[in-house]
């Protein structure tokens, strides 16, 4: 009996460790996958943490970016450019003098010194003013508006200018360089160079590619010792000769900061006044074509009805030059006596048939002129009249209207048949007009006259 209770005790012993080693096995189990779970949560949390880091530093980057490029584009938009203004009829850059005033009254910087005018009080400064001995005098408005030169002349009178008059003495008179925002600039040149009547969009074509004539031209000093970019003649672009207007200055508004770039470089975008239907290259002013003048292609200035222009006076004209007249001028324009001219004609062409040489020849030599612009100068000057297609007569100029021209001999007379008037490089102002009025926007117009271009702020 004792033996079997004994072996009963054992069996009941046995069967207890196994159920508390299950017990223990399962507290252990479930404490682990708690502390599993606790882990992976912990990871999660972590890399959650991590993630929000991630984004949080990428986003700061993608707004450093936003604000980097926003701050260059507001840069680019506050950017000065200097004009060196010159004389009545743009014939000097010295001044005998500078009678200035502003409505809310002027502030005169000179080294050391500050003075102010009342309102409207218009003052004169000489070479001989006493603040030139310390340096320049910089001349600006009270009240930030602008300031009207009443010792020079334009177009619609005496001119205003905004921003800084700053001034240099000479022994002969007084430099004077206008200082502001390109921006602003823009607004005075778009009105100088193409009327303000003028189509909208063909205004907003004009607005940019004046931005980026002045673009390329701040790249460096045409006049070093001012520090002046350009002045304020065709020498660069006319700046100022016409009175500010809403609708040019809408122009520049909505096409701000807008320039034209050539495989990433912003290019010059010349321009000139009508086409003959066609445009030519910067082989007519004898530089060959290569990577970086790609864009100015000769192409031609139509649609499927033909030219834009062909409407247009200038799109047609002829002269009749008379054999004297003709001998005088070459004479005088080439600097070199052939006596009296006995043929002149078209010895060479280029793209878009501009006149790439001519070849006179005379009773005591012969010469030859090459390029588009000694071509119109040599064929250039007074004694004529140019007959346009619409029966309008103009007197001859400094230069033939273009070189897109033939040459006929009829007894003592010379006609010259020609079309276009300007260059002929880039675009046609009046052609970008006609497109205009023909619903093509600002961005057709670019792209038909710089094609390969784009548009870019």
């Amino acid at each position: 009996m004792r033996r079997r209770n004994k072996k009963h005790y054992s069996i009941y012993i046995a069967w207890i460790l196994l159920l508390l080693c299950v017990i223990g096995g399962l507290k252990a189990g479930i404490e682990e996958s708690a502390v599993g779970k606790e882990q992976t949560h912990s990871e999660i949390s972590i890399q959650s943490r991590w993630e929000e880091l991630l984004k949080s530093v990428s986003e700061k980057k993608n707004d450093k970016k936003k604000d980097q490029k926003k701050s260059e584009s507001t840069e680019a938009a506050q950017k000065n450019i200097r004009i060196l203004l010159m004389t009545d009829g743009y014939k000097q850059i010295v001044h005998k003098e500078l009678k200035v005033s502003a409505t809310g009254g002027l502030i005169i910087e000179k080294t050391g010194t500050r003075e102010e005018t009342a309102e409207n009080e218009k003052i004169t400064i000489t070479k001989e003013d006493f603040g030139f001995q310390n340096g320049k005098i910089r001349v600006t408005a009270k009240d930030g508006g602008e300031m009207v030169v009443s010792s020079i002349r334009r177009g619609y009178g005496n001119p205003s200018y905004a921003g800084i008059l700053d001034l240099y003495a000479t022994s002969e008179g007084i430099v004077i360089i206008n200082e502001l925002p390109v921006e602003s600039y823009l607004c005075k040149v778009v009105p100088s160079e193409m009327p303000a009547s003028y189509q909208k969009e063909a205004l907003k074509a004009q607005a940019v590619c004046a931005r980026n004539y002045a673009e390329r031209q701040m790249e460096d000093y045409a006049y070093p010792e001012y520090q002046a970019h350009v002045n304020d003649s065709t020498d660069y672009q006319v700046y100022n000769n016409s009175a500010q207007q809403d609708a040019s200055t809408e122009a520049v508004r909505e096409t701000a900061g807008e320039v034209l770039k050539y495989k990433g470089n912003i290019v010059t975008t010349y321009y000139y006044s009508t086409s003959c239907g066609k445009t030519t290259t910067m082989k007519a002013w004898g530089t060959s074509e290569n990577e970086s003048n790609g864009y100015l292609q000769s192409v031609e200035v139509k649609d499927k009805n033909g030219d834009y222009e062909k409407s247009l006076p200038w799109y047609r004209w002829e002269a009749d030059i008379d054999q004297d007249i003709l001998s005088t001028l070459l004479a005088e324009n080439v600097k070199k006596n052939i006596g009296t001219v006995q043929s002149l004609e078209v010895t060479k062409t280029g793209p878009g048939g501009v006149a790439l040489q001519i070849k006179a020849v005379g009773d005591k030599g012969s010469i030859t002129v090459d390029t588009e612009n000694k071509i119109r100068k040599a064929l250039g000057g007074n004694g004529y009249e140019i007959k346009k297609q619409d029966g309008t007569v103009a007197q001859s100029g400094t230069l033939l209207p273009s070189a897109f021209f033939k040459v006929k001999k009829a007894g003592n007379i010379f006609k010259i048949i020609g079309g276009g008037y300007g260059h002929g490089i880039g675009m046609s102002q009046n052609g970008a007009n006609e497109m205009a009025k023909k619903g093509k926007n600002y961005q057709e117009i670019l792209q038909m006259f710089y094609p390969g271009t784009t548009i870019e702020k």
